[in-house]
């Protein structure tokens, strides 16, 4: 037999040539968010006159999404898992389509009913035993490499090696180009006072020795500025970013209270800054593995401790959730949240807290009467446990509809309280 660096060099190609082989009415997967391609879709639409319904899959884009456009609507269409910045207006304008679907159920469908012809990757350099990791995009990328009829990979340096559940053989692949571009990054903002309150609330209910869920963006980056005392947080999250790099650098996560995968960091998809990519590289803290295994409930709920942080747009006075959609319109995705309250929800002393700003712009209060008609209820009412806004907290769980009605009233914005009790009473006939 060959060794693995001859057939490896025997599969190198160009982007136009791997590329070639993809056929009108495929399904073509692209690996999820920072970890997208950033030469393979370019390629794939410059063939888009030859092409007809080709169906490409995602969760987050970070990419431009050209195959989203309006010029190139009978040759591609966009199945999406999230709703993003650049393929929003393509679902909107029937251009493109929305799966309803928890993060951690994605492995199973493209086992089952979603069978992909076509899954484009991108891989570090593989080492000396021929292994390439699928770095900062384990999630279901993994299992889109596992059964997909065709992968192609983009062999790129500046992908980090991560650890864990991440390496795939060069043998599992069937095409590789060699790219030397950096991968996409997420820019660091400046927190907003509201941002700020809100983790200052948010850190309330965290102590010592738990285990932390983070999601992506100023909230989640509020929370682990105010971390900065405590002692042996651990983290079980779908993803992690420059903060937790921070903390751990301080002494702040350890690992070293957590049930399970005790002193790592477990995270199925990473996102942060070219420092925090570094960071990651070979570092045995961070443990990859498969979505369907660090969303999974049970397994979440095997954290004791285990604290859920998830945001929304906004949140009714039954206490049910919109994260997903404004209105009808679908303008991101479910994700991991429902994921992640219920495993919290079953942990020892874990907590699962929806946290969202009090005001939306335009000074619109995000604690509503009822949700926007048309909005999908993301994580429902029996399931949530706190909400926090940057007014302060709301405890939900155990409590009666006229107790939730009042808790959630008093995190809204000051000006929207009285019409708020005025709506309780005239929808729901309930005197808070």
């Amino acid at each position: 037999m060959k060794p693995w660096t001859t057939r490896y060099k025997e599969r190198l190609c160009g982007a136009d040539e791997a590329v070639s082989g993809i056929s009108s009415g495929d399904r073509v997967i692209l690996s999820h968010a920072a970890g997208e391609p950033r030469t393979l879709p370019g390629a794939l639409v410059k063939r888009a006159d030859s092409l007809r319904n080709v169906e490409v899959v995602h969760m987050v884009s970070m990419g431009e999404a050209l195959y989203c456009q309006p010029d190139y609507a009978d040759n591609f269409r966009h199945v999406a898992f999230f709703g993003g910045p650049p393929t929003r207006e393509a679902i909107w304008d029937n251009r493109g389509d929305y799966i309803p679907i928890n993060f951690g159920n994605i492995p199973n469908l493209l086992e089952t009913l979603l069978p992909v012809d076509v899954a484009m990757i991108t891989v570090s350099p593989p080492d000396n035993n021929g292994y390439c990791s699928l770095g900062i995009s384990v999630d279901y990328t993994k299992k889109a490499v596992e059964t997909a009829k065709t992968v192609i990979a983009e062999v790129n340096p500046h992908m980090p090696r991560t650890l864990g559940n991440s390496f795939v053989h060069v043998d599992d692949i069937d095409h590789f180009i060699e790219v030397d571009t950096p991968i996409h990054e997420l820019k660091a903002v400046e927190l907003t006072d509201v941002e700020k309150n809100i983790g200052r609330h948010v850190v309330e209910l965290i102590e010592d020795g738990c285990c932390l869920q983070l999601g992506i963006g100023g909230i989640p980056d509020a929370v682990l500025m105010f971390l900065t005392d405590f002692k042996d947080l651990g983290i079980h999250s779908e993803m992690v970013s420059d903060g937790v790099k921070h903390l751990v650098e301080k002494g702040v996560i350890t690992g070293r209270k957590k049930t399970i995968h005790k002193g790592k960091i477990v995270v199925t998809f990473l996102m942060g800054s070219r420092s925090f990519y570094d960071w990651v590289h070979d570092n045995p803290i961070i443990e990859m593995h498969t979505v369907d295994y660090t969303n999974n409930p049970h397994v979440v709920a095997q954290n004791r401790k285990m604290v859920s942080i998830n945001s929304a747009l906004e949140v009714d006075l039954l206490g049910q959730v919109c994260a997903d959609t404004l209105g009808a319109r679908q303008f991101s995705g479910v994700g991991g949240q429902l994921d992640f309250v219920r495993g919290a929800g079953m942990a020892e002393g874990g907590k699962a807290v929806i946290a969202l700003p009090s005001v939306a712009k335009g000074g619109v209060s995000r604690i509503v009467p009822t949700l926007k008609q048309g909005a999908a209820v993301t994580t429902s009412r029996n399931d949530v446990d706190y909400v926090v806004t940057d007014q302060g907290v709301a405890a939900l769980k155990g409590r009666t509809v006229r107790e939730r009605m009042r808790a959630l009233i008093n995190v809204a914005i000051p000006a929207a309280r009285e019409e708020l009790a005025r709506q309780a009473y005239e929808i729901y006939h309930v005197l808070v």
